[in-house]
């Protein structure tokens, strides 16, 4: 039986915003977005969240429900400095780590460093150095898999500590709400509501069978985690699926000149994260987000990986020149390269196949 820890920082970016700004401190905070209305909110303190105010929300929707509210830019490089302190707390204890995020990962500590033998006592001590070291707190959740850790540590935010042991597993999935289950987006959810599926309860009621029938391959594994199945084990060389760089423009872009100069400045920042990840993909993805807020998504596949600065601008300009663009305001544009490994790509993906 393995021991897993899911640790979760609350509040990340907000909360090293208030560390290093007392200005900052006590008062409704937004990393990310401006007071303009552009852009989105990448995180938002608790003072904030009491408004309604969260990750992912426009800046404008945040300022309606909070007027007060504090917009910041965000500091990725100070965030990824404090990150690497993070993970070498949980070093200390074990090599099993998976990051998730900057701000979140598992642990397995069934055979930890230091023989302390408490899967418990491990992750006090390190919400406690986590608080000490860097003054900052972070929430836990215990568990003998991954998935129960995850939900676990988002039970008692911020500062929390959560155990659920395997006696209790399933009584405490049976009661849980189902948009409360780790990987039940708005989308799932409304569709299981629409079924009657409302808790962990409701949707033990269906077969595996007929979960896979509504779902698809995500159904076998709702079916299997409703009843604290989870095999998964802690992968401390998590592969990244994709790397990709997207900007929020201050101003919707209209003119298809400026559209062709942001992708060749995303391209370009997005190449150098490839070169520094050394990984390099066959397909190659154009996101863009239109003024009313709809988005599409357009994609190329390749045989041979895309390992040159000028590939990665041209297929992504000749994606936005077959699109129509005309009379549209671009609030958004993003470049993103995925398909790192050697296979074959899948054809039933609606991917558009290119020799070079």
């Amino acid at each position: 039986m393995r021991k897993i820890i899911h640790i979760d920082m609350d509040a990340f970016y907000a909360s090293v915003e208030q560390r290093d700004f007392p200005e900052f401190r006590g008062k409704p905070l937004a990393v990310g977005g401006s007071p303009d209305g552009r852009g989105v909110v990448a995180t938002a303190s608790y003072e904030a969240r009491k408004y309604g105010v969260k990750s992912a929300m426009s800046s404008r929707m945040a300022m309606k429900l909070c007027p007060e509210l504090i917009f910041t830019f965000p500091r990725f490089e100070v965030y990824k400095e404090v990150s690497n302190h993070i993970r070498s707390i949980f070093s200390r204890y074990t090599d099993l780590i998976e990051p998730l995020s900057l701000d979140e990962a598992f642990l397995d500590v069934t055979d930890d460093k230091l023989g302390i033998g408490s899967a418990i006592e491990i992750a006090k001590e390190i919400k406690d150095a986590i608080t000490n070291e860097l003054q900052l707190t972070a929430s836990a959740g215990v568990s003998v898999n991954k998935f129960v850790a995850k939900i676990a540590s988002d039970f008692n935010k911020p500062d929390g500590l959560t155990f659920i042991g395997p006696s209790k597993i399933v009584a405490f999935l049976e009661k849980l709400p189902i948009h409360k289950f780790f990987g039940v987006g708005k989308v799932t959810a409304k569709k299981m509501n629409q079924m009657g599926i409302f808790t962990g309860l409701d949707l033990k009621r269906f077969s595996e069978m007929e979960m896979v029938q509504h779902f698809g391959k995500s159904g076998k594994f709702f079916y299997q985690i409703v009843r604290g199945e989870d095999n998964r084990p802690v992968k401390p060389n998590r592969i990244s699926k994709s790397i990709g760089v997207e900007d929020t423009f201050e101003t919707d872009l209209h003119q298809y000149e400026d559209m062709i100069e942001e992708i060749k400045r995303i391209s370009d920042k997005l190449f150098k994260r490839l070169q520094k990840a050394d990984k390099f993909g066959k397909t190659i993805t154009l996101k863009i987000k239109f003024s009313d807020f709809t988005q599409i998504t357009r994609s190329r596949t390749f045989f041979n990986k895309i390992d040159e600065l000028q590939t990665v601008q041209d297929q992504a300009l000749e994606l936005l020149e077959k699109l129509d663009l005309q009379d549209k305001r671009v609030r958004l544009l993003g470049v993103t390269i995925s398909n790192f490994n050697d296979f074959e790509p899948n054809m039933e993906e609606g991917y558009q196949l290119t020799l070079f």
